[in-house]
């Protein structure tokens, strides 16, 4: 029987912890980017606090609704159809940095991709819930999420932006094996989206060129490989402890963009390892707590949404850490909640509300269960 339990302050405070890091580190990064392009130090500043202060409001607002109206068929279909039309509407506004990916209105830009990650989750979750008994019926049970998953990603794919694109793939497919897929067809999708992947990578001009510069990064240094070895060169330079706050060089026009996708790498260089060590434990606080809340769930729509909230946030942090150090190519994805830009933050700290609200949910027996099997582990049973 679920009942109402204590608020899990522990992922509300690694969830603030970033925020605040967000809001800190925006503006180190920006500060003299600014100025050189606003005539004011405090334009990303302020956007950043803007975003911050509805974030927060939408959040402490998500944690209070309760998370068993987001499986309400209407709810899901109106956003997955707002969520088409935005993804679609994209390719009417401007280029902005050689992409279509936001919608402007009225001074504010929405990216609809950020959108789809969240209907994507709820889409899955409430299907998964009501056909898992028959999950390996592929006509039944996977059919509907197959379909939503390839329209979703075939828009974002065409912005182009073929990192969401991995990400919302990743977090449906975790979903889909959590519910106990057989192997088989697993096996089968990737046989089939490997190949895909590859192809569209080496067809296109520009991802091709970061594949190189990844796997050889000194033969492309002046430029596909820049931005990675700019960043590169400001985390070994920050090293333990870091030069201080506003003491970094890289971010003074060396790394392109330095507040959002690449601001871990002037996290490293500012606030050293330990910076980025706190940065990366707040993200591994985040990831337990959240798994753990699948875990207590008091049902199974709860279970499969904390789990693809988790991956959707764990994903996104663990494919852009390791963008900045060198271990994947470059790609166009932001620290979650951390990075500058107003449609990833609100999204994920929404997602972040719906995470506790779950957890408050939660089964009392399994809360029971899951903290005796840790004090058995650690006393050694």
């Amino acid at each position: 029987m679920a009942r109402t339990l204590k608020s899990d302050k522990t992922l509300f405070l690694a969830t603030l912890l970033l925020v605040g890091a967000s809001v800190v580190m925006v503006y180190s990064a920006s500060a003299v980017q600014s100025m050189d392009k606003h005539q004011t130090p405090f334009y990303f500043l302020l956007k950043q606090l803007a975003w911050v202060a509805i974030g927060l409001v939408l959040m402490l607002g998500a944690m209070r609704v309760d998370y068993h109206v987001y499986r309400r068929p209407a709810l899901i279909w109106s956003l997955l159809g707002m969520t088409v039309v935005g993804l679609i509407a994209v390719f009417l506004f401007p280029k902005i940095n050689g992409t279509h990916r936001w919608v402007s209105l009225g001074g504010a830009s929405l990216q609809p991709s950020e959108v789809a990650k969240l209907a994507a989750i709820f889409f899955t979750a409430a299907i998964l819930e009501r056909r898992m008994h028959r999950i390996n019926d592929v006509g039944y049970a996977i059919l509907p999420i197959g379909v939503m998953t390839v329209v979703l990603a075939t828009l974002i794919v065409k912005e182009p932006d073929f990192g969401t694109t991995a990400v919302l793939v990743l977090v449906v497919g975790a979903l889909v094996f959590a519910a106990g897929l057989s192997y088989r067809y697993l096996f089968g999708a990737l046989l089939v989206l490997l190949p895909t992947a590859a192809a569209m990578v080496l067809m296109s001009g520009y991802r091709k060129e970061r594949l190189m510069a990844f796997l050889d990064p000194a033969k492309y240094a002046l430029n596909a490989a820049f931005q990675l070895n700019q960043s590169l060169i400001a985390l070994g330079s920050g090293g333990a402890l870091g030069k201080g706050i506003m003491a970094g060089v890289q971010k003074l026009f060396y790394i392109p963009e330095p507040h959002t996708d690449f601001i871990y790498a002037v996290i490293g260089e500012e606030l050293g390892l330990v910076g980025t060590t706190i940065i990366l434990g707040a993200f591994l606080v985040i990831a337990w707590r959240g798994l753990r809340t699948s875990l207590v769930a008091s049902d199974r729509f709860g279970a499969f949404l904390a789990l693809g909230i988790t991956a959707m946030v764990a994903c996104q942090a663990l494919v852009n850490m390791s963008v900045v150090i060198g271990l994947f190519p470059t790609k166009g994805i932001p620290l979650p909640f951390v990075s500058n830009g107003g449609s990833s933050l609100v999204i994920n700290m929404v997602a972040m509300g719906i995470l506790l609200n779950i957890s408050q949910q939660g089964s009392a027996n399994a809360a029971a269960a899951i903290g005796a099997t840790t004090a058995g582990e650690l006393v050694g049973v």
